[in-house]
């Protein structure tokens, strides 16, 4: 691979859907990325679903929105430090390291945007269901191969570009509109879910997961035609990382890691002394230095969160830096933060997380509900909106619970579409755009469990 992405195409302003580039007067064109996706509702919805502790009656321990507005800051700074030197070194026009920054914290910012509810099982519960069950196995069996790894694979990073470039706004082309930069810069993952590649192109980690539907193929086809993304494989939608996806990349790592590793520390999980043990693999004994003259153990745990973050951003920075020729040349392709110093320490901070925290019982006892509430809803859904399409004589109970399907993933005039893959589709946006509360809610009532009294 000889060629190089330039970044000049890779910083466009371009929108994902128009043709011609508009500087909008007060705002630069990344900024509004930013503020359109904070006032969407999928982003809102984020606010009652579950980061790491599902439903946790403690008011401290952050859900999906908390973490990716931490994770936007993180992004923002690391943006903002990378884009002075991408600047100078490159002698870049029309550019300020403040649009960089601002291009990392929206691509973090939606980082989750297209998760389902119910914690980490909620992708593991989609997928299960078709892969697993006798139901799910057969409403797949017409779809092409690749559509089928759509739902095999089901991935919460796909659902997100679907969203912010179909769902969120669907009467628009290329939905929100977002600057392609920025599109770009979310995709972690830029291929399709059916890849055919050399073992060491499988290797790469970008390769580990998929980031767009086949229904948003030629969508970020485009965007990669925008930007400059160099492609991978001729046989594939496949492409190289946009050098600032590493970044939106490591700010999640970092502040997962962290943040989740002091959660466990505020519930208990986890002791304060092992949490300082483990910090001073990370921090100098001089970070430690005010720690006695803090009285409170919380405030303690917040300062020290607050130090590590600082440090791994520089360590971050620096093997960006070091890396980028690589970066640009689509051949480096591994998580920041395994070049890092601090790997040892981080490692040891997702062991213990793992055993400690991540395996509590209360994490563990709502993520297998996930299971049978996501399962119950799919295939109810699943089952009426096929029986509608396929069937002239549908029953009476798959018309009742497709009135409950919204109107928008109900099909023009709650008509199911008459392709199976798009009706498949439009059952997995409804169910993964729900929040927590909502999916149980629902399932208790269509299930039975919770009906009003009479």
């Amino acid at each position: 691979m000889s060629a190089t992405m330039d970044w000049n195409k890779l910083l466009t302003r371009r929108r994902l859907g128009q043709s011609s580039i508009e500087e909008p007067a007060g705002r630069s064109s990344f900024q509004r990325d930013f503020d359109r996706i904070i006032f969407s509702s999928g982003f809102r919805r984020l606010q009652d679903k579950t980061q790491v502790y599902p439903l946790s009656e403690s008011d401290y321990v952050r859900t999906r929105l908390t973490h990716s507005l931490e994770v936007s800051c993180v992004g923002r700074s690391l943006g903002e430090i990378v884009g002075k030197a991408i600047i100078a070194q490159h002698k870049l026009q029309e550019i300020h390291h403040s649009d960089i920054g601002a291009i990392v914290a929206s691509a973090c910012l939606a980082h989750d945007i297209g998760n389902p509810p119910l914690g980490h099982s909620g992708e593991e519960a989609i997928q299960h269901w078709f892969r697993y069950t006798a139901a799910g196995q057969k409403v797949i069996e017409s779809l092409t191969d690749a559509e089928k790894e759509d739902f095999l694979q089901y991935e919460g990073n796909a659902q997100g570009f679907r969203l912010l470039a179909k769902l969120q706004t669907p009467d628009n082309p290329g939905g929100m509109q977002l600057t392609c930069a920025m599109l770009a810069a979310y995709t972690k993952y830029p291929r399709e879910s059916r890849v055919v590649g050399s073992p060491e192109e499988m290797k790469r980690k970008s390769a580990k997961k998929f980031g767009f539907m086949q229904a948003e193929k030629e969508l970020f086809r485009e965007v990669a035609e925008v930007v400059g993304l160099l492609p991978i494989s001729s046989g594939s939608a496949w492409w190289c990382r946009h050098p600032l996806a590493f970044l939106a990349e490591a700010a999640d790592d970092i502040t997962y890691t962290i943040i989740d590793f002091e959660d466990g520390c505020r519930l208990g999980y986890i002791s304060l002394e092992e949490l300082k043990e483990i910090y001073q693999t990370i921090l100098t004994p001089e970070d430690f230095t005010r720690l006695k003259d803090i009285r409170l153990n919380h405030d303690k745990i917040e300062y020290l969160r607050a130090k590590a973050i600082n440090k791994l951003i520089f360590e971050v920075v620096d093997v960006f830096t070091e890396r980028e020729e690589e970066i640009l040349a689509g051949t480096f392709d591994k998580a920041l933060t395994f070049h890092i110093p601090s790997k040892e320490g981080l490692d040891k901070i997702i062991s213990v997380s793992r055993k400690k925290a991540y395996s509590a019982r209360e994490v563990i006892e709502v993520e297998a509900a996930g299971y049978e509430v996501l399962g119950w809803l799919i295939e109810a859904f699943i089952t009426s909106s096929n029986d509608i399409a396929e069937n002239e004589n549908p029953s009476a109970k798959s018309k009742k619970l497709y009135q409950l399907l919204p109107e928008k993933f109900a099909g023009i005039n709650r008509v199911p579409d008459k392709s199976a893959y798009v009706r498949l589709l439009n059952v997995t946006d409804f169910i993964s755009g729900m929040t927590d509360s909502f999916a149980v809610s629902l399932f208790k009532k269509m299930s039975g469990i919770s009906l009003p009294r009479g």
